[in-house]
């Protein structure tokens, strides 16, 4: 049986096929110098993957392995998951599915 992998910080663990990640944060300063200040920045679309769930089944019962680990930085859908505070630490719970891309280093 697969365990679900967490990062000790945290005391979530998602299941299935679910994903914490803790969102990057935003760029303060443009190109040029231009200071934005919090109300004109957007939300990041990146974020680090913080805990994985064990995977969703297929038809067939067979594990599907998640595409992440945790660490990994991932580009996601900007609307997607449901925003969490823990330990006044803002975190997205989201579905594997709503993961756009991993970004290489």
């Amino acid at each position: 049986m697969a365990h679900t992998q967490t990062a000790p910080a945290t005391q979530l663990k998602p299941l299935g096929n679910r994903v914490l990640v803790r969102r990057l944060a935003a760029e303060e300063k443009l190109k040029g110098g231009i200071i934005l200040p919090d109300t004109a920045k957007k939300k990041q679309e990146q974020a680090e993957v913080v805990a994985i769930g064990t995977g969703k089944k297929d038809k067939n019962g067979a594990l599907i392995p998640m595409p992440v680990k945790i660490g990994d930085v991932i580009l996601m859908e900007k609307y997607s998951g449901q925003e969490v505070t823990l330990n006044d630490e803002e975190f997205v719970i989201l579905r594997a599915d709503d993961i756009i891309a991993i970004v290489e280093k």
